[in-house]
């Protein structure tokens, strides 16, 4: 590594333990409902979004009301409202128009204390009612009654930025009610567990690529292109679907599309003669009807599902910790066979 990242990263340190010695010391702005923070180590790439997204229908279906409280990263404005499904995403942010979509009520703000107000203000009050806290885990002015932490299996082995990805340590993981990761990441788990704290539950997770529409039985050509932090894995599962990907390409993370960008994809397109484009529910947010057009041939979205492996233990789990039960908080989830 370069002296001078190796000099920035260690000065990074510094500043990440004096920010949470500092939250250490004095107590967060607390909302009336319970808050279920979501939330990752690294810059992008672990999943919260679709995992905000189960958890908020899981807790639906175990009787909860849950809605969604976001910064909507890259949005214009600063505004506090709530995400209108319908809406384009320069207003309200890409992930949380995704989540609005999926039928979940999201507020935005730059300050998620404000957005939950509204939503306690707005949302027809009960009991049940509960706040998940996009990308929260750094977030620590608003209190939380669980913290949840999605983990990659790249964080293990990372850097604080910017030498790396990591927007705090492993250790950072003392704070976590919760650790998910991966099924296919199951061996990482001995080597996270020191890092976690007594009595911290260790989740499993699945994913499937589902795509829209009818997608022939046979092998077609396509282009696949995507503004995700980690769109190498957006294209391996794709592959593994049987498609062949005729291009593949990428663009910033939170890249805003525009006509520009839509016009090199409808040449490269025609240049393949492939059947169709495909791309992630986050990017299709995006891509309003004039640029859907423009590509010249059928986009089909992939959406990534996930569910948890012993899912019915995992909800026991999360709502014993919401009503304040300690007792069931030590277990690691086994994968179903």
């Amino acid at each position: 590594m370069r002296p001078l990242l190796a000099g920035l990263e260690k000065l990074y340190a510094v500043g990440v333990r004096a920010r949470n010695a500092r939250f250490d010391r004095q107590a967060p702005k607390s909302l009336r409902w319970p808050v279920i923070s979501v939330g990752n180590l690294s810059v992008g790439g672990s999943g919260k979004t679709p995992l905000v997204i189960l958890l908020a229908q899981l807790l639906a279906a175990a009787g909860w009301t849950p809605d969604v409280l976001s910064r909507g990263y890259g949005r214009h404005g600063s505004t506090v409202e709530r995400v209108e499904p319908g809406g384009p995403a320069n207003r309200f942010g890409d992930e949380p128009l995704m989540i609005a979509q999926a039928g979940i009520p999201v507020f935005v703000a730059s300050s998620r204390y404000q957005a939950g107000l509204l939503a306690e203000r707005t949302l027809v009050a009960g009991s049940s009612h509960v706040h998940l806290l996009d990308d929260g885990f750094q977030h620590r002015e608003l209190a939380r009654k669980v913290d949840v932490v999605a983990i990659h299996r790249c964080d293990v082995d990372d850097r604080l930025l910017p030498a790396g990805r990591l927007r705090e340590p492993l250790a950072g993981l003392r704070r976590a009610d919760a650790i998910v990761v991966r099924e296919d990441d199951g061996s990482l788990l001995p080597r996270l567990m020191p890092y976690a704290r007594p009595g911290a539950c260790f989740w499993q997770i699945r994913r499937k690529l589902l795509l829209d529409g009818d997608w022939p039985e046979k092998p077609v050509s396509a282009i696949a292109f995507c503004a995700i932090a980690r769109p190498e894995e957006f294209f391996q599962m794709l592959e593994g679907r049987g498609i062949r990907l005729a291009g593949k390409i990428t663009f910033r993370d939170h890249h805003r599309y525009t006509t520009s960008d839509v016009e090199s994809l409808r040449e490269l397109g025609a240049r393949n003669r492939v059947a169709a484009f495909l791309t992630t529910e986050k990017d299709a947010v995006k891509l309003d009807a004039g640029l859907l057009q423009a590509l010249g041939a059928p986009l089909r979205v992939a959406r990534l599902a996930l569910e948890f492996a012993g899912q019915t233990a995992v909800m026991q789990q999360l709502v014993a910790m919401l009503d304040g039960a300690d007792s069931t908080r030590a277990a690691v989830i086994p994968p179903i066979r």
